[in-house]
């Protein structure tokens, strides 16, 4: 199994859409079963377990060109996703109460189109970066491009469309808070 997530990265990593839902996709499950062995053996309860596993998937999204080819990817994914229940645990150390008058209205217009909205979400953050680094998580992030080709667009080099993609990304986490 951890071989053939290995080649799906290796085709993702070179452009292979089709390879990348599928990694994702196989990855998910393992996740979860990953993400509820350290949550309930730190004591937890294993219903923040999704919170884990879509933090780690947006980990691996983002930092995909990070990885190693040369190397197998499980290890990699595993580190990623110790860190992010690690990061949990120590977030949730205590609770807050949210009051959840007009929860249903959100839930229902976030399952009516909950690509639209996130679609829409990620529009209004990205719009407010400057010109080159928009362009550059537009390409990256959003439309899944890979560096080499964001470059090749953008008439940048590989190493100047990450820094940028790295600020860019830094900025936007100040911004809006994470």
């Amino acid at each position: 199994m951890t071989e053939t997530w290995t080649m799906l990265m290796r085709s993702a990593l070179d452009g292979d859409g089709a390879a990348y839902r599928e990694l994702l996709s196989a990855l998910a499950p393992a996740l979860r079963v990953f993400a509820r062995r350290l949550l309930v053996a730190a004591g937890r309860d294993a219903g923040d377990a999704e919170d884990v596993v879509q933090e780690t998937l947006l980990a691996l999204h983002l930092k995909r060109q990070t990885w190693d080819p040369a190397t197998p990817l499980a290890p990699w994914v595993w580190a990623i996703a110790r860190h992010k229940a690690v990061d949990l645990l120590r977030r949730s150390g205590r609770r807050a109460e949210v009051p959840i008058d007009g929860l249903e209205e959100i839930l229902a217009e976030a399952e009516a189109e909950p690509e639209a909205l996130a679609g829409r979400d990620a529009g209004r953050m990205v719009a407010t970066l400057s010109g080159r680094e928009r362009d550059v998580v537009e390409a990256v992030c959003l439309s899944g491009a890979s560096v080499k080709e964001t470059g090749a667009r953008l008439a940048m080099s590989e190493g100047a469309v990450r820094v940028a993609l790295h600020r860019a990304l830094k900025r936007l986490a100040a911004a809006h808070g994470g």
